[in-house]
């Protein structure tokens, strides 16, 4: 695996960078914000993640760590291969990203080129609570919105398992996605409510 190289820029264009490494030039793929940091003659250093498929072998480059790890884990949430996760690295910091999860913030998510909402809505699924090691301003993030461990919590006063618990505030969250409301904006008393109710329907897979 090439976690990393350093060289002199050889080429470079929006998308692109040949780096010469001890004599070899290594094109790796970038983002515009990458490449306005870059010129050529100068040298860089990149953290860089390879992409294996049958018929090639592609490397992506970024100028900070987070970037890398976030364009990996990314790729882990179903549907998003590296062109995505090149496009929400190009849109979104990885703080920014981090936020918006944390909120879950579909709107700021869906304005990557390539996710809608069911797919912003499904990274927020995937991702929440594996962002630990991102922070804004030094100070690490807190993954759940202040709303939904009330509620959680509200549940398992109520006699739900911690599982059972997560599992009904997860189905009454896309229940209102589904109907456009943001759950930050809600009573508590509401959105307990809404999540005993979807208890009741499904109980059995909570």
């Amino acid at each position: 695996m090439i976690s990393s190289l350093s060289g002199r820029v050889l080429h470079l264009s929006p998308e692109r960078a040949v780096i010469d490494v001890s004599g070899v030039g290594l094109a790796v793929v970038i983002t515009a914000a990458t490449s306005a940091r870059m010129s050529i003659g100068n040298d860089a250093q990149l953290f860089t993640s390879l992409v294996v498929r049958e018929d090639s072998l592609t490397l992506f480059g970024f100028l900070e760590e987070p970037s890398r790890i976030l364009f990996e884990l990314v790729q882990t949430v179903s549907g998003i291969g590296p062109k995505v996760a090149m496009a929400i690295l190009a849109v979104m910091s990885p703080d920014d990203l981090s936020s918006a999860i944390a909120q879950e913030n579909v709107a700021a998510i869906e304005r990557v080129p390539g996710i809608g909402r069911k797919g912003a809505q499904r990274m927020i699924l995937e991702l929440k609570g594996k962002l630990a090691d991102f922070s804004i301003g030094g100070a690490p993030l807190t993954h759940v919105a202040p709303w939904r461990e009330q509620l959680t919590s509200a549940l398992m006063s109520l006699g739900y398992q911690a599982k059972e618990a997560d599992a009904g505030v997860a189905s009454l969250v896309a229940h209102l996605q589904e109907e456009g409301k943001d759950p930050a904006a809600m009573q508590m008393s509401e959105l307990l409510k809404g999540a005993l109710q979807s208890g009741q329907r499904g109980r059995g897979s909570l």
